[in-house]
């Protein structure tokens, strides 16, 4: 199953969930791709979100606005669904409009594989260049030599004391079984994650194995108005906040 997370509210774009792409809010177009891979439901904590939701024919289920992460608001609407422990959890985040199709059938393989192999979680990369790298909105990954990640960070990393020309970028989608998203939800070492503001630094200072999926992607997430803007430029599409 997929689960997007959609919390309204949003410091450096304000409503961004609804930001309007070609005449469909943002959540709604992230959640109609993904339907295409998997059965879908948005987890959110808005009645306006769960309404819109409905109208475009779309699962939703109402979740605390008090969860930290969408991690732990995605536990809470696996908890209501009822899934077994085996099953595994797609967390596609509501800004990535764009994550192409063939590329969520092949996360959702590389999750089921990687899980039953012992990872804790999954997560997926690309490249960026070195000028991409500067946009602290773009989160940095960097891995061992068995695609496990060892750090994420909005500052570059590697920090290029000798030339870097291309970096590891976070995309921001997550696989874990559902036993393994609970045991997540548990987890108490916050400090790095509540520092950089990246949840899956949670797993990481626990010493919890995020494998990595390299892949192709055109991709841009959506963290702020110009990221739609250059979006719009890219794919062709008209919005009504531009």
């Amino acid at each position: 199953m997929i689960v997007i997370p959609a919390r309204l509210a949003s410091t450096r774009f304000v409503n961004k969930i609804l930001a309007d792409i070609g005449g469909v809010p943002m959540f709604v177009k992230t959640a109609q791709l993904a339907s295409k891979c998997d059965d879908v439901v948005v987890a959110c904590d808005n009645e306006d979100i769960l309404q819109i939701a409905q109208k475009f024919g779309i699962k939703a289920i109402m979740t605390s606005k008090a969860h930290d992460s969408g991690t732990d608001r995605i536990n809470e609407a696996v908890k209501k669904l009822g899934l077994k422990d085996d099953e595994i959890v797609i967390n596609l985040q509501a800004d990535e409009p764009f994550f192409e199709e063939k590329n969520l059938s092949k996360f959702k393989d590389f999750t089921s594989q990687r899980i039953n192999d012992g990872a804790f979680m999954t997560s997926c990369l690309k490249f960026a260049s070195s000028e991409e790298a500067q946009n602290p909105n773009l989160v940095k990954v960097i891995t061992d030599i068995n695609d496990y990640a060892i750090y994420f960070s909005r500052s570059l990393i590697p920090y290029p004391r000798s030339r870097c020309d291309l970096y590891k970028a976070h995309i921001g989608i997550y696989g874990y079984s559902v036993s393994t998203l609970a045991q997540f939800c548990a987890l108490t070492t916050k400090d790095l994650e509540n520092i950089e503001k990246l949840e899956q630094l949670r797993a990481i200072s626990s010493a919890k194995k995020i494998a990595m999926l390299e892949i192709n992607s055109q991709s841009i997430g959506i963290d702020t108005i110009d990221d739609l803007r250059v979006a719009a430029n890219k794919f062709g599409f008209k919005s009504t906040l531009l």
